[in-house]
């Protein structure tokens, strides 16, 4: 377990040192003069919990993991319904585990941070089904944690955008499975997709225990463009009382964006792009009615100006899911784990 002074001086540490950028990877190191603007623009007497570093402070102890079904297997690993502890709720997850022997190290882990789905909707073992076994044939431990209030979760459903619920629970994903006896506590790669990837993102600026990360059609932008450039059709996305719950209440509060750029730094991973040490994948798909292209190209442009080593994929007339796409997608995805997490 690492505890949020840890991880938040551990971050800070981070800054000094980036890697190098190209669409050939390479992990060499420069010195970083690059810091986080949120970082010394808000006074920690008034940071909101979604605050960056707030979330630096807090611990995320999460559990023992628990299994509570065993599913049908898949093709070379087992599959389960597994449980942990998160801010004290009960947060269920579906979990793979390769067959074979574990090796000397325990096997590498992609913690699974799925998109928005409706959560009296969603089920632990729909939806994601190609993604996951994907992952699992290719020798990873897998886990896909529901968030809390999605399926038998306990606690209610919010927004990820003005909570920092759901990253609670994926940082705790990460603890319990650092402390799975399968899995070596040193590989844990993160996948996100649309709201997933922001919570990757946010996962990635917050904690550095996270190696790998490979994000698509993430809504990894900016509060000023999340607020006005984002208009996802009905039903992709969270519900309109959900997302003006917070959204009226924070500008009533702290003013736009434009007014008052020291607040939404601070609760934004855009502005802390600098502190991000683990290599990233980006891919979007060019027919995307959901997430616009452009938020996963100012994501990959700001990485590269700090340094950062970054692969950036679009596929032509692809959707939201890269259906279109799909198998070139997942051979990069897995190729990228491949090379920075099992290598």
């Amino acid at each position: 377990m690492i505890s949020g002074r840890l991880a938040c001086a551990l971050a800070a540490l981070a800054a000094l040192a980036v890697a190098g950028c190209s669409t050939a990877p390479s992990l060499q190191t420069v010195p970083s003069t690059q810091p986080s603007r949120a970082a010394v623009a808000v006074p920690q007497a008034i940071l909101n919990p979604l605050a960056i570093d707030a979330m630096r402070q807090r611990d995320y102890p999460g559990s023992d993991l628990m299994i509570e079904q065993t599913l049908a297997a898949g093709a070379g690993y087992q599959r389960f319904i597994a449980s942990y502890r998160s801010d004290g709720l009960k947060i269920f997850g579906l979990l793979t585990v390769p067959n074979g022997a574990r090796p000397a190290r325990g096997w590498p882990v992609i913690i699974f941070n799925h998109g928005y789905i409706p959560p009296q909707q969603y089920r632990t073992t729909e939806r994601y089904v190609a993604y996951v076994d994907a992952f699992a044939r290719a020798g990873y431990i897998v886990f896909k944690s529901d968030y809390r209030g999605h399926g038998s979760s306990e606690g209610q459903p919010t927004s990820a955008y003005g909570s920092p619920a759901y990253a609670i629970d994926v940082l705790n994903a990460v603890t319990t499975l650092q402390r799975y006896p399968a899995a070596d506590p040193n590989r844990i790669g993160m996948w996100g997709h649309s709201m997933g990837g922001n919570l990757t993102l946010r996962a990635l600026v917050v904690d550095p225990r996270i190696k790998v990360a490979v994000i698509w059609a993430g809504v990894t932008a900016t509060y000023q463009d999340i607020l006005e450039n984002w208009h996802p059709p009905p039903g992709s996305g969270p519900p309109p009382s959900a997302q003006g719950n917070w959204r009226q209440a924070w500008l009533s509060q702290y003013g736009t964006p434009e007014k008052n750029p020291a607040f939404w730094d601070s609760i934004s991973p855009m502005a802390y792009l600098g502190d991000v040490m683990a290599p990233v994948q980006i891919d979007h798909g060019t027919a995307d009615v959901e997430v616009p292209l452009a938020f996963s190209q100012k994501l990959a442009d700001q990485l590269r100006s700090k340094g950062k080593m970054v692969e950036f994929y679009t596929y032509p007339g692809s959707d939201h899911n890269i259906a279109q796409g799909f198998s070139l997608a997942m051979a990069r995805s897995v190729a990228f784990f491949n090379h920075y997490l099992k290598g």
